[in-house]
């Protein structure tokens, strides 16, 4: 009874860490777009800078600095991506999930050895009362 009942310990601790991790999330994502909605609005303000410093200090029209902006704005969208969807699991990851599984298969374990002992006992217990009478 005692892996069972530490199963249960187990999966009511982990519902606990589930909340706190979702509330800490749902923070730090609003805090996130927050912050995003102010990057964005320095980006939109260096892209006027820079628009200007192409039009006025190299002397372009409005069409060949636009042209400039959208092009290298184009690359590094084009590179960011690239190095976005080579992304793979870390190390950090994949131990953890190995670490999830060895758990798992030990709980397994344990209850299968104790639901295994169980009746053994109390075949063992009866023969020990039938002897005693």
């Amino acid at each position: 009874m005692r892996p069972i009942r530490l199963a249960r310990i187990a999966a009511e601790a982990e519902g606990v860490r589930w909340r706190g991790m979702m509330s800490r999330i749902v923070t730090r994502a609003i805090l996130a777009v927050i912050a995003l909605l102010f990057v964005l609005g320095a980006v939109a303000f260096a892209h006027v800078a820079a628009w200007y410093e192409v039009r006025i200090g190299l002397g372009q029209s409005y069409l060949a600095s636009a042209g400039i902006l959208g092009g290298t704005d184009l690359l590094l969208a084009v590179v960011l991506g690239l190095l976005a969807s080579r992304s793979s699991p870390s190390r950090v990851e994949v131990e953890a999930l190995a670490v999830r599984r060895k758990a798992l298969e030990g709980i397994v374990g344990a209850l299968s050895l104790t639901q295994l002992v169980i009746p053994i006992l109390r075949i063992v217990a009866r023969a020990r009362r039938r002897r005693r009478d």
